[in-house]
């Protein structure tokens, strides 16, 4: 199972979501899905209709930049990371 690990903003707005979690998924796409189906409205954080990663996110695997279609292995380390803006 890959390694999943979330921004800190996330799981406040989903009740139960761990910030850290393993999933069982063949790509990053599928590890969004899965928790999509556990707390439904991950994914339209996530991701943009389409479907593509939203601007302001950025999802690493092994510490490589990484897209919707990046095959995990069961030892992946996947980092999701918002990032910030501002002025």
């Amino acid at each position: 199972m890959a390694d999943l690990h979330l921004p800190t903003t996330l799981p406040a707005l989903f009740n139960g979501l761990p910030r850290r979690l393993d999933v069982d998924a063949a790509t990053v796409a599928e590890a969004i899905e899965h928790l999509d189906e556990r707390w439904p409205g991950v994914r339209d954080r996530l991701c943009e209709p389409g479907p593509a990663l939203r601007r302001h996110i950025n999802v690493y695997v092994d510490r490589e930049r990484a897209g919707l279609d990046t095959p995990l292995q069961p030892r992946s380390r996947v980092d999701v990371i918002a990032a910030i803006s501002g002025g």
